[in-house]
C-alpha cells in the first residue's frame, strides 16, 4: 500500500468553515491528502465579515507543529493567518528546526470581506522570516502591493512583483489577479521564467475562501510529489472549479465548493 501523504496547515480558524484552516482540511481531503492543522487564531467569522479575533500564545502554535512533526510528519506545510509578529517568528522557527522543506506562504492580510487580519507591524516579519522559508508565495493584489510597498494593478506589474518577491528569497510566486478587471489571470514566477495562468471570470458571489483554497492545493498536490509547475497548474484549475460550482449561502460572499468532484449541489 502506498504511504499516505500529509500536509499541515498554520492558520486561524473561520468559524464559518469556507475559509482558514476549514478551507485547507477541506482541500487537503479533496485532494487526497491526509490533513493537520495547527491553529493560531480563532476568528468569529460568516460570509459578510469577521466579528471578532482571539490570536492564540506562540508558546502553544509551536506546541502544535511540534506535535504533529514529531508523530506523524509533514510532506507539506502552508501558512495563513499568521497575525502578529511574535508569532510568525515562532513558526518560521519551528519550520526551520524541523526542517520542513516544502512551505507554501499565503500572506494573509485582509479576508474577503475587508477585515483586517494581519497587524502592520508583522508585515516586516512575514517578509524577512517566512519568505526566505516558501517554496512558493501566493499574494494577492493587494498582498503583493503590502509586501513590496508599490502598486501593482497591471499584468506587467504583476510580473515584477513576482519577480520581487523571489527576489526576496522565496524559490518562486504567484501573483493573483483577481482583483483586476476582465478574466481571472495569475502569474507564476518559478524563478527563471513566467507562467500566466488564465481562467475566464465567473459571475458569482461564491469567493470566500479562495485564497486559502489555492494555497491549500498546492501544498496538497506538492505533498503528493507534483512538480512545482503540475501543483501550481492543477490548484487553480481545482480553485476555478469550485468557484463556478458554488451553492448559495450565507448573506455575503458565500464559500467555494471544496468537494465539487463528490458531491452535486443542492
Amino acid at each position: 500500500m502506498e504511504r499516505v501523504r500529509t500536509a499541515l496547515t498554520i492558520a486561524g480558524s473561520d468559524s464559518g468553515g469556507g475559509a482558514g484552516i476549514q478551507a485547507d482540511l477541506k482541500t487537503f481531503s479533496a485532494l487526497g491528502v491526509f490533513g493537520m492543522s495547527a491553529m493560531t487564531a480563532i476568528t468569529a467569522q460568516n460570509t459578510v465579515g469577521v466579528t471578532a479575533v482571539f490570536e492564540l500564545p506562540s508558546d502553544l502554535v509551536a506546541a502544535q507543529i511540534d506535535a504533529v512533526v514529531t508523530d506523524i510528519g509533514v510532506d507539506a506545510a502552508k501558512t495563513g493567518m499568521i497575525a502578529n509578529s511574535e508569532l510568525i517568528r515562532v513558526v518560521a522557527a519551528k519550520i526551520r528546526e524541523h526542517g520542513i522543506a516544502t512551505l507554501v506562504v499565503d500572506p494573509v492580510m485582509v479576508a474577503t470581506s475587508g477585515d483586517r487580519l494581519l497587524g502592520e507591524e508583522a508585515v516586516g516579519a512575514l517578509r524577512e522570516e517566512l519568505l526566505p522559508l516558501a517554496t512558493v508565495v501566493t499574494p494577492n493584489l493587494p498582498e503583493a502591493e503590502v509586501l513590496l510597498g508599490r502598486e501593482v494593478s497591471t499584468l506587467a506589474e504583476m510580473r515584477d512583483a513576482a519577480r520581487a518577491i523571489v527576489g526576496l528569497g522565496a524559490r518562486s510566486a504567484i501573483v493573483k489577479g483577481g482583483h483586476l478587471d476582465g478574466d481571472a489571470v495569475d502569474v507564476f514566477y518559478d524563478g527563471e521564467r513566467f507562467t500566466d495562468l488564465p481562467a475566464k471570470r465567473i459571475a458569482t458571489t461564491s469567493t470566500h475562501g479562495t485564497g486559502c483554497t489555492l494555497s491549500s492545493a498546492i501544498a496538497a498536490l506538492l505533498a503528493r510529489d507534483a512538480s512545482l509547475d503540475e501543483a501550481v497548474g492543477g490548484a487553480k484549475a481545482y480553485v476555478t472549479a469550485a468557484i463556478e460550482r458554488a451553492f448559495p449561502l450565507g448573506h455575503g460572499h458565500g464559500p467555494v465548493h471544496h468537494f465539487h468532484q463528490f458531491w452535486d449541489t443542492i
